[in-house]
């Protein structure tokens, strides 16, 4: 009897009321996200203080905190929810702060040097289909490409060499095509920025920085790819500044990407975009007409000496393609091969009409979204000042345009919720969570909200 009692006064428990059991939902956490990100970021994540709305986690540095914040927080959030549906934000304190910098560490496993070597080889072995001989010239990159030949020929003669443009523009092809003409006679290193950032974090865990510090100081040829990817990571770029003055000063050349000029890059330490600038930037632009019509029969022609097969597409088709293909040359490659399959299949000779059936949701989509391009479209269209959109006031006529370029920039963009909280002068992430919420709800609630969703999305994909 008593014990139905008991059964029955906890039916009644509200959802403030309940408590989360953490073991459960790092459970849950290993089964949605898998067991090498769970291992690797997740499982070090403590609950240090539960209130009714809103968590604070623990972990145990810095790196874990931005890295976590950027790429896993939303679902974390969803997760958690499942336990406790009242919850709608997350902070995070560190609790455990690492000393990553201190050059006091000791090492006693010197075979650890191996380890790291493996490891990066494993996934920055240099493509040789990405050479000098493989990329089409144009007027968008031709100084990219001399300067880049030039390096390989004569190296330290301009240091650093800092290639900049946007996504899909031939930046990697450059800096591996580099990377191939010196491997020989060089101790080349090639990798990613997400890469180095990945290295020195598990050699922060194990103790290990000495020999994570020496293996990269002891290149000739230091190439690294989306320097941009450091952005806000502090003890990183701290990392990164010691290693590129140690390279520097032995005379090491070093090639770096992004895909925008040293000066403009966000979150990152004034000295080391100084030092970006202080050798040769250069830059990629847009391809233009001719230069991806070249691409179009130079890629034709890889396929048709790969696969032994005839790729019949006349020049009215390709100029089609090339004219109406708005981004980059990624996204033109995508296109071909679609255009290509297309034809295979159907064994025919396609004209402009069979294209454009084949592509019209393509072209429909393909455009570059950005949350500038966002924050513009939509202060034109409730006809308000950017600025003010932008501002602190929350009153009605400017939060709700507000909220609503915070709701479009999060689904049209690959930008993170803290990248996106900063272009909104500098709001915290949890405030554009509640901005995309609040217009979710009210499209499917309100037509009126549907309907302006829907015209700004069309302006947006128009431009």
């Amino acid at each position: 009897m008593e014990n139905n009692n008991i059964k029955k006064q906890n039916a009644f428990i509200s959802e403030e009321e309940k408590t989360l059991n953490w073991d459960e939902i790092q459970s849950a956490f290993k089964k949605s996200f898998g067991s090498e990100i769970y291992n690797s970021w997740l499982q070090k994540i403590s609950l240090v203080k539960e209130y009714n709305d809103y968590l604070i986690l623990g972990v145990p540095t810095r790196f874990f905190r931005d890295w976590i914040v950027s790429r896993y927080l939303d679902k974390i959030l969803e997760q958690v929810k499942i336990f406790k549906l009242s919850l709608n934000r997350i902070e995070f304190k560190i609790i455990e702060e690492n000393k990553q910098n201190q050059e006091f560490i000791k090492i006693n496993e010197l075979n650890k040097v191996t380890e790291i070597k493996d490891s990066i080889l494993n996934y920055n072995r240099l493509n040789p289909n990405l050479s000098f001989e493989s990329f089409v010239q144009g007027k968008s990159n031709d100084i990219a490409l001399s300067y880049s030949k030039k390096v390989s020929e004569n190296i330290s003669r301009y240091n650093p060499l800092y290639i900049c443009g946007g996504v899909g523009l031939g930046k990697t092809h450059l800096l591996n095509a580099i990377g191939l003409e010196l491997q020989t006679d060089n101790n080349v290193m090639f990798i990613s920025a997400e890469r180095f950032m990945y290295h020195f974090i598990k050699s922060i865990k194990k103790n290990d920085m000495v020999n994570f510090k020496d293996f990269f100081r002891k290149s000739s040829i230091f190439i690294i790819d989306d320097i941009q990817f450091m952005s806000g990571k502090e003890s990183l770029q701290e990392e990164f500044f010691h290693t590129f003055n140690s390279l520097m000063e032995k005379g090491s050349q070093i090639i770096i990407s992004s895909d925008r000029a040293p000066m403009k890059l966000d979150r990152i330490q004034d000295r080391i975009k100084s030092r970006l600038s202080g050798g040769l930037v250069v830059d990629i632009d847009t391809p233009d007409l001719e230069l991806k019509i070249n691409i179009i029969n130079k890629k034709i022609e890889e396929i048709q000496n790969q696969f032994k097969e005839s790729i019949n597409l006349s020049d009215e088709v390709i100029s089609y393609i090339a004219s109406e293909s708005k981004t980059n040359i990624r996204e033109l490659i995508g296109i071909l091969n679609r255009v290509i399959a297309f034809s295979r299949v159907h064994n025919n000779d396609l004209t402009i009409n069979d294209c454009k059936n084949i592509l019209k949701d393509v072209f429909n989509q393909i455009r570059v979204i950005t949350v500038d391009k966002i924050q513009n479209v939509v202060s034109n269209y409730f006809n308000i000042a950017l600025s003010e959109m932008l501002s602190q006031r929350r009153s009605r006529p400017l939060a709700r345009p507000r909220q609503i370029a915070m709701y479009l920039a999060k689904k049209m963009t690959t930008r993170s919720l803290p990248e996106i909280g900063r272009r909104f002068a500098n709001r915290d992430h949890t405030t554009v969570i509640h901005a995309v919420k609040t217009i979710t709800r009210l499209s499917e609630q309100d037509d009126e909200m549907k309907k302006n969703i829907s015209q700004i999305k069309s302006l947006l994909l128009e431009q």
